[in-house]
């Protein structure tokens, strides 16, 4: 009889769910529109910070890695304490807006 092996590493987390991007949307007008470009819409941001359109049409953007730059702010972008639900609605409406 052959038994089944049996393996002794943890179970995998389960992946977070998709981000909602009209969450996002939301997200990025209250907190990051006063710096970036968020939408076509808006008329003008900081001219020493990336429009939205640019970082998700940056080469090599993932998901992934604007998840864990949201996690872990550069000196110039204010921690703002995002949640993980808050940074995957951010990340999704990011991506969005590659053109």
């Amino acid at each position: 009889m052959v038994l089944a092996a049996f393996s002794t590493a943890p179970a995998a987390l389960p992946a977070l769910a998709a981000g909602d991007a009209f969450e996002g949307e939301k997200l990025a007008r209250t907190w990051c529109a006063a710096c970036h470009v968020v939408a076509d819409d808006q008329q003008r941001g900081s001219e020493a910070v990336p429009s939205f359109a640019a970082i998700a049409a940056s080469p090599g953007r993932t998901e992934e890695n604007l998840q864990v730059f949201l996690v872990d702010p550069h000196p110039k972008m204010p921690d703002m304490n995002l949640s993980r639900r808050e940074i995957a609605d951010l990340v999704a409406y990011i991506l969005n807006q590659k053109k």
